[in-house]
């Protein structure tokens, strides 16, 4: 997969919440009820359609975290490309916690992988173009460390972590401060030189006046037509680096791809996932 792997400690704390979450205050009342704590089992997480395969790691944790004598064995790498019915992990030990976890273990899976698919068939359309595929800040809230992972394992790329990752100046910004030249004028005072600073136009026109001022690194070109976007791609010549965004669908990925532009952002990549297919097959020892 491209782009840096998670450390355990960027995703146990998630996935120690959602248990939390899911334990609540009695614990698995199911489970403990009808299961013997001694009793042993197996089980294998398995995939049950075709795509791409992120979070087994992050998933897997689920059991660990919830008795560190479940033994785990991954068979598949986190985005690598599975065709139908395939087994992901094989899972062994006190039958209680593969049962309690299992839930937890699966939604992180279903999700990540989920969003690791749809971002490789979206790199996929936009094949012959420089165009690379990023995400949004439209993940779930408390997971886009995961979310954004995701999308790396997916073959695409990350645009701002959070809010302190870099200045993007948008419409609501500009009509805050008066202008865009009021808003380049603060940043270039106030913003030290390790910043990157990318603003956001609607139009051709407010393009030109960005041009002109200078001192950002990207223009972001909002809801624009394709023939929009490659004007503004040859307006700007190289010069910065160029992102569509805004209202980009997987049917028209492609075409926004073949205007030249150096970024897509995507937010359906995060916000709008299908749960990819993923189950767990359990038996007694």
């Amino acid at each position: 997969m491209t782009g840096a792997a998670l450390h355990a400690l960027q995703y146990e704390p998630i996935v120690r919440r959602a248990l939390e979450e899911d334990l609540g205050r009695a614990g698995d009342l199911t489970t403990d009820t009808l299961v013997d704590a001694d009793t042993q089992a197996e089980a294998q997480v398995v995939a049950r359609e075709t795509g791409r395969v992120a979070g087994l790691e992050v998933a897997m944790a689920a059991f660990r975290l919830l008795d560190p004598a479940v033994a785990v064995e991954c068979f598949i790498a986190d985005g690598e490309r599975v065709v139908g019915a395939v087994t992901l992990a094989h899972l062994s030990g006190p039958a209680r916690a593969i049962l309690t976890a299992e839930r937890v273990a699966l939604n992180l899976l279903g999700r990540m992988s989920g969003i690791a698919t749809a971002t490789a068939r979206a790199v996929v359309a936009c094949q012959g173009t420089r165009a690379k595929v990023v995400c949004t800040r439209k993940t779930a809230p408390g997971l886009r460390v995961l979310d954004e992972y995701a999308v790396r394992a997916g073959g695409g790329g990350n645009h701002r972590f959070g809010l302190d990752d870099g200045i993007l100046i948008k419409d609501n910004h500009i009509a805050a401060v008066g202008g865009v030249d009021t808003a380049l004028a603060r940043i270039k005072a106030r913003t030290g030189h390790m910043v990157k600073v990318e603003i956001e136009v609607d139009t051709l026109e407010q393009l030109d006046v960005v041009l002109a001022l200078g001192g950002v690194d990207a223009v972001l070109l909002d809801n624009m037509s394709p023939e929009t976007m490659a004007e503004a791609v040859r307006r700007v010549g190289g010069r910065l680096l160029t992102e569509a965004s805004g209202g980009i669908t997987p049917d028209t990925v492609a075409a926004v791809a073949a205007s030249g532009v150096d970024l897509i952002s995507l937010g359906w990549l995060t916000h709008s996932v299908r749960n990819f297919d993923v189950a767990l097959d359990f038996r007694y020892r």
